[in-house]
């Protein structure tokens, strides 16, 4: 098995190539600290004076300028062309918790190809950071701090079912799959959400109002629980 390429014990941003601003990179920092770049993300944090710890891809969009400008320690290249630059960041990296920016752009196929990267890489929790929204590989179990009236999405990429309290439409006994029933707009009902599912695939989607109970309930998605319903 490959040693990972960064190795951190606080929460890492990754940037991708996509759009995103000095604001949204700073909103990131101030909960993820270590920068980390997917191929072209490096040029967008430079341009923010930010100098990432690693950058991870396959060096397609990383600008001239900008592998001149970085320690060539920091530069690591994957020749492969089977995977995304997402896919290879993640995999190369473990942390408590990833934040990802630029990832949700503009592009359908790089939105759905970020969400794939989510659930096939659910190992390392992942925060996908959108325009108004963050979404994420659901654990067996989490619990979430939320407000009444918030908007919770699940969208499953996988056959999954799942148990649910503090939502006004329990997911109880549904069964979920993308060409079946999806759980899109379910609305919060309790300052705490508990979700259970029987298997991995399912999408959970807040607004982003909501990354910092995201990443509580991420971190605290290992520890011992009982389940709801169970």
């Amino acid at each position: 098995m490959n040693l990972p390429i960064v190795q951190s014990l606080t929460a890492v941003t990754l940037a991708g190539g996509g759009p995103f601003s000095r604001r949204e990179l700073q909103f990131c920092l101030k909960r993820a600290p270590i920068a980390v770049a997917a191929d072209g993300g490096a040029d967008r944090l430079l341009r923010y004076g930010c100098l990432p710890e690693a950058v991870i891809g396959d060096f397609d969009s990383l600008s001239d300028a900008a592998r001149a400008e970085l320690p060539a320690d920091r530069l690591h290249h994957f020749a492969e062309q089977a995977t995304t630059d997402f896919d290879k960041a993640l995999r190369s990296i473990r942390a408590p918790v990833v934040l990802a920016l630029g990832f949700a752009g503009a592009r359908l196929d790089h939105g759905l190809a970020a969400m794939n990267t989510l659930v096939s890489r659910a190992a390392q929790a992942c925060i996908l950071i959108g325009p108004e929204d963050i979404a994420f590989a659901a654990p067996p179990y989490l619990t979430l701090d939320m407000r009444k009236g918030d908007v919770l999405s699940l969208f499953p990429m996988a056959l999954v079912t799942g148990r649910s309290q503090g939502l006004e439409w329990p997911i109880d006994g549904i069964e979920f799959a993308p060409d079946g029933m999806i759980g899109t707009s379910n609305r919060v009902v309790s300052a705490r959400v508990e979700l259970a599912f029987d298997a991995p695939g399912m999408l959970v989607i807040l607004p982003r109002r909501r990354l910092d109970a995201a990443i509580r309930a991420l971190s605290a998605a290992g520890a011992p629980a009982s389940v709801p319903g169970g």
